[in-house]
């Protein structure tokens, strides 16, 4: 479906993350709808590196873009001779930045900042010097544990990944004050959908449990599940914010979740009636109290306004449309 009328013809896109989950799926929403804009992915794919945690450092994956016919380029932000080359033999007319470190458990720092908020710098000025707008993820995780509804400008980062957005976010104002470019980021809440399964395991628990259910496992919850609410939000809503955010009212900082918050159990309620299974779910002791989000909702009523952005996909309706993708990751990568 397309989301703006504009047939975006001879117009120059850079993906940056684009072998990544929410990259790859804008990768392909402009080759299906404006297949006569140039698209450009940038990504670092994923080279076994790993972060102090045991995690990936990076988790693009070329299985994400299969089909897709653009130009790819594998490099990394944080090189600076990349970025001149971009600068010079490129002309962009919109950035979209996905590209990051975008594990909540690291604990390198130096890497974080580097790479979340240095390297965005550096492409705010390339997005400058090419009169590009740039549309950037930004991250619920910059609430920390605030109060529900989120909204932007009250934000208690609780992990450096959430500091790194929220400077990423204030960066962002200042170039908005001083540049005639848009400037938009994108606080994505609970994101899930198609092209997920490389996350491993930082994937959403909607791919988590759906797996667990195709492999015959009891579901795993914590106690009181049923009161553990999330922003839940489909991959195709993402996208629209997305597109949507290319030409704004006015620059800023938005949310983009649906609103409404959702339980994991519902969650698990949903896959089980999908799926046709009847497993009995096996309920633990939560080790993160004290530190454990227990409500997410975020406000989007600036991100309305401003994007005319309106979310479509009740979770019913989106675990229905991606349950046939979990067969496919089961069968094809799990089984």
């Amino acid at each position: 479906m397309r989301y703006i009328d504009d047939n975006l013809k001879d117009k120059t896109i850079l993906i940056t993350g684009g072998a990544g989950f929410i990259g790859s799926n804008l990768a392909f929403y402009f080759q299906n709808n404006h297949p006569d804009a140039k698209v450009v992915v940038l990504d670092s794919f994923r080279s076994g590196e790993k972060l102090s945690n045991g995690n990936l450092k990076s988790f693009g994956h070329f299985k994400n873009l299969i089909g897709f016919r653009g130009e790819i380029i594998s490099g990394d932000i944080n090189d600076k001779d990349l970025l001149l080359d971009l600068e010079v033999n490129y002309r962009f007319d919109y950035i979209f930045h996905e590209a990051a470190i975008s594990d909540t458990t690291a604990q390198e720092q130096d890497l974080m900042i580097r790479t979340n908020v240095n390297a965005y710098k550096d492409l705010l000025d390339l997005a400058i010097k090419h009169n590009a707008n740039m549309i950037y993820a930004s991250s619920a995780a910059t609430y920390g544990n605030a109060a529900s509804p989120q909204k932007v400008g009250v934000e208690a980062p609780q992990n450096v990944y959430g500091f790194s957005k929220l400077c990423m976010d204030n960066l962002s104002r200042e170039y908005i004050k001083k540049s005639n470019i848009g400037i938009v980021g994108l606080r994505y809440f609970n994101v899930y959908g198609p092209r997920e399964y490389f996350k491993n395991s930082t994937a959403s628990m909607v791919l988590q449990f759906g797996l667990q259910l195709l492999s015959g496992k009891n579901p795993r919850l914590f106690e009181s599940s049923d009161k553990i609410l999330r922003d839940f939000i489909y991959i195709e809503d993402v996208i629209a914010a997305n597109i949507k955010a290319m030409n704004p009212k006015e620059s800023g900082i938005y949310n983009v979740g649906t609103g409404k918050a959702r339980s994991f159990q519902d969650i698990v309620d949903i896959l089980q009636r999908e799926l046709e299974t009847t497993l009995s779910c096996e309920y633990i002791e939560n080790p993160f109290i004290g530190s454990y989000q227990f409500h997410t909702e975020a406000d989007i009523a600036s991100t309305k306004e401003a994007l005319g952005y309106e979310p479509k996909f009740e979770m019913e309706d989106a675990i229905k449309a991606y349950v046939n993708e979990i067969r496919r990751v089961y069968e094809q990568e799990v089984k």
